[in-house]
């Protein structure tokens, strides 16, 4: 007998949902629901697309791999973050920037902008890129269904510290995570509402040129105690001390 407290799993399917239809789930879906999942027919199943809302749902096993499944009603619960965090990335190794691009995701980022800095040691290709922005994708979908967000963040395609410097998007608090930074975040209290950017570095941190750009383009230099943290430890703990002071956890 299952545990009737037991969860029910999460799945995303990008397509429209509509309450009380039925549709096929795509293939990837259809793959994590029967091999990774183990879900047999009839077994119940939450179904979101990360454009918001989710929809009950029981599972259908129709053979040779299809997999369908039949929807309740809409649910709206709001799952987000009250700030709308766009995490500015520096590529780091492959597991690092798996893991903070899950965590952050985990931890409510509305936004993920990698960056290519000089001391990245990745080097990303147009083709290695396309397979990177896809694993990452991935990496965020599996976060979502994992903690119950209904809106898949914004992934965006790398580029260099440079060219972000130059179009940093619209007017908000931008902060730049650096031991350098003459004050913590604690001081910017009544300042952290709405909309932030958040700027880290990758393992050996921003050059000091690369800093300098970010400073112009509107950044303040913030430290996170007196400790110098790993590129994936302080993106999340950045994250994670925004969200306690704008009153998430």
């Amino acid at each position: 007998m299952k545990d009737r407290h037991a969860r029910v799993p999460r799945l995303f399917v990008d397509a429209e949902l509509r309450a009380d239809s039925k549709l096929a789930l795509p293939e990837d879906a259809a793959h994590h629901a029967v091999r990774v999942l183990r879900l047999r027919d009839g077994d119940a199943v939450v179904l979101f697309n990360g454009r918001g809302g989710e929809y009950e749902a029981g599972i259908a096993l129709a053979g040779r791999g299809q997999v369908s499944a039949r929807t309740g009603q809409r649910r709206d619960p709001e799952r987000e973050s009250p700030l709308q965090v766009t995490l500015v990335q520096a590529v780091s190794s492959s597991e690092k920037m798996d893991f903070t691009i899950q965590k952050a995701v985990e931890l409510g980022v509305a936004a993920i902008q990698p960056v290519l800095s000089e001391k990245s040691v990745v080097r990303l290709s147009a083709e290695r890129e396309e397979k990177k922005l896809a694993r990452w994708r991935r990496v965020a979908i599996a976060a979502c269904e994992q903690c119950g967000r209904n809106r898949l963040p914004e992934l965006r395609e790398a580029m260099s510290v440079d060219a972000y410097c130059r179009s940093p998007g619209p007017a908000t608090l931008r902060l730049l995570l650096s031991p350098e930074g003459a004050t913590g975040l604690r001081s910017l209290q009544g300042k952290i509402e709405g909309t932030v950017t958040l700027a880290v570095g990758p393992e050996a941190g921003f050059s000091d040129v690369e800093e300098r750009l970010l400073q112009r383009a509107g950044f303040v230099a913030v430290r996170l105690g007196p400790r110098v943290l790993r590129t994936e430890t302080a993106a999340l703990a950045a994250l994670s001390a925004l969200n306690a002071l704008a009153g998430d956890f």
